[in-house]
């Protein structure tokens, strides 16, 4: 079973994601909060494997839960956000409080359904070359200045290469033609570049190599 957490404070939008989810046989929503600090509090108490979160609650907003919430080692669940919108900061925020993607309010039931697989397995739902266009134009109109972090150093040459090319929205397949490696050998790299940045999966990746330098708008 998939174990799902629904935290939102519109009860109508619990009840329809409830409704749907619960039509399948290997779902199980296994509770609902209506605010940021209830989510934080059950996700605590169930231990789900997919929290689907709102964005703007009262409380705590779902940024700020869900940055709580991945930030405790014993922990182990991913966090899909909500919202109305597709394209703002509010998902830059989600991405680096550790999202694992986003779905917007009005999803489709068969793709509400795939993006709680695909993360509950652990992938990032949000591929990797639309969070590098969330978070260049989030620099561009911030006109941020930012500067090289010192994790990056732990990486070997290697492994800053995968990074890179996994920042650049590229894929295994990609990387591995790129680099003249097999898909086991960038798997194996992925895996460790993940653990010394200390990072639950890709699109994490892609936002600390613009927070750190490594990668840059228009580059």
């Amino acid at each position: 079973m998939i174990r799902v957490l629904l935290a939102d404070d519109q009860a109508l939008v619990r009840s329809g994601f409830r409704l749907i989810l619960e039509r399948d046989p290997e779902l199980e929503v296994v509770g609902e909060a209506e605010d940021g600090r209830r989510a934080v509090e059950l996700a605590r108490e169930t231990r789900p494997d997919v929290v689907l979160m709102d964005v703007r609650m009262p409380e705590l907003d779902g940024i700020e839960a869900t940055r709580l919430l991945l930030r405790d080692a014993s922990f182990a669940g991913r966090v899909l956000v909500l919202t109305t919108f597709d394209l703002d900061d509010y998902l830059v925020e989600a991405f680096r409080a550790g999202a694992s993607g986003f779905l917007l309010k009005d999803v489709l039931p068969a793709d509400l359904l795939h993006a709680v697989r695909v993360v509950s397995r652990g992938e990032a739902l949000l591929a990797p070359a639309l969070t590098r266009r969330l978070l260049e134009e989030h620099v561009e109109r911030a006109r941020l200045t930012i500067g090289r972090e010192d994790r990056f150093g732990e990486l070997t040459e290697r492994e800053l290469e995968v990074a890179n090319a996994v920042a650049r929205g590229l894929s295994n397949a990609e990387i591995g033609a790129k680099l003249y490696l097999s898909a086991a050998t960038v798997k194996t790299h992925v895996t460790r570049v993940l653990a010394k940045l200390g990072v639950r999966d890709r699109v994490q990746i892609v936002v600390a190599a613009y927070e750190s330098g490594l990668v840059r708008p228009g580059e």
